[in-house]
């Protein structure tokens, strides 16, 4: 199964960089996305809730407003905004790349930079097998080791060693399972591969697997690449002073973040060279509700892994399930109802309201709430499970 491009509708928002000291989006930040996700809204317009899914990660994960936001930005939009944890994001990603690039033999890795966090997974065909998700961006690292674009090497130099330090957290588990192919996904690693191809730092000879009639060199990102660019930054005192072939006003503000942390990642992990798809998360999203469609949901799968985990009684989940449905078709429609699965999340919630008894028998609908709302639930967002 395999999907096809007919448009696509970009608009480089960056909410990360208006979050506050105290992790509070400012209100020039909440604007710039509110006006985007209008404009994504006037593109729907016509679309059926189940043609549609939108989903918000790390910066709403994090913005302690971000449900005023986020209720802002669903009317704006006209669907439901879901956000999602950083291991179902990493899932996600992995599922759009994966989908795209060329069968490998063994383990693939594939890393995905963006601008508050860093995912992180190996996966063996189109199944992900570790995911992690990191709290280093590309934005975030800017603005904190590159404040107002000042650029100067000590600053470039304490960015690499604080993402080194995240990315060692990882290293042991990542490096012991091993990867035969390593893939980048996401604008980062995108600007970084075409920055390194058009001011020629790759070295020669350079192709991508994922597109070999490209002699340019773009798609690959080599380590001597990523060392070459970070020689020809700090040639510079000021990232609007920085003078390379292509650099985009858009991508300047962020550079000596995304950099950095490459270059931290490539070292940690021992990597010589990455492969760039343009196939990450938005992909991922659409093949996720393309299999909700198709008998292949990820939730089902979730559910089922929790029951057995936690020795559920399956008469009892049924029982219970049977009930609240029919209690649910005893009620009224609202009137504006933009979810069309709540029958599904009913059963799913009978399924797993006893899990709670595996810590104990006291306050257990309590333990069974707190397990639902904190665990990793790949295919379930935090909305889902709150």
């Amino acid at each position: 199964m395999q999907l096809r491009t007919i448009d696509t509708l970009r608009e480089p928002v960056r909410l990360a960089a208006g979050l506050t000291p105290g992790k509070v989006l400012d209100d020039v930040a909440m604007e710039r996305g509110l006006g985007a996700i209008r404009r994504f809204g006037e593109r729907l317009r016509g679309f059926r809730p189940e043609q549609v899914r939108a989903v918000a990660t790390n910066t709403l994960r994090v913005a302690r407003n971000a449900q005023k936001f986020v209720q802002e930005a669903q009317v704006a939009l006209g669907f439901p905004i879901e956000v999602i944890a950083g291991v179902e994001e990493a899932r996600l990603i992995y599922i759009g790349t994966s989908h795209e690039a060329p069968a490998v033999s063994g383990n693939r890795l594939v890393i995905d930079v963006g601008g508050g966090s860093s995912e992180f997974i190996i996966g063996k065909g189109y199944e992900p097998k570790l995911l992690e998700s990191l709290y280093i961006g590309c934005v975030s690292h800017s603005i904190r080791f590159f404040p107002n674009g000042v650029i100067d090497p000590h600053a470039f130099k304490e960015a690499e060693l604080a993402a080194r330090r995240e990315v060692q957290v990882i290293k042991g588990r990542f490096s012991k399972s091993g990867w035969n192919q390593v893939i980048g996904s996401s604008g980062t690693a995108r600007a970084l591969s075409d920055l390194i191809a058009d001011n020629k730092l790759n070295g020669s000879g350079e192709k991508s697997i994922l597109d070999p009639l490209d002699n340019s060199g773009a798609g690959v990102i080599t380590l001597q690449g990523l060392k070459g660019l970070k020689k020809r930054l700090l040639d510079f005192d000021h990232i609007d002073r920085v003078q390379l072939i292509n650099l985009k006003d858009d991508r300047r503000p962020v550079l000596p973040g995304g950099l950095s942390i490459m270059l931290a990642i490539f070292d940690e992990l021992g990597i010589e060279r990455m492969e760039v798809s343009d196939a990450a998360l938005r992909v991922g999203v659409l093949y996720d509700l393309l299999g909700r469609t198709q008998h292949d949901d990820m939730r089902f799968v979730t559910v089922e892994q929790f029951m057995q985990r936690y020795a559920v009684d399956r008469e009892q989940a049924h029982r219970l399930g049977m009930l609240a449905a029919d209690f649910l078709a005893q009620l009224p429609k609202p009137n504006h109802e933009s979810r069309t699965d709540n029958l599904a999340l009913l059963g799913w919630s009978a399924n797993l309201h006893e899990v709670g008894l595996s810590i104990s028998h006291n306050g257990y609908h309590k333990h069974s709430a707190y397990i639902a709302a904190n665990a990793d639930m790949p295919g379930f967002s935090k909305n889902d499970q709150a």
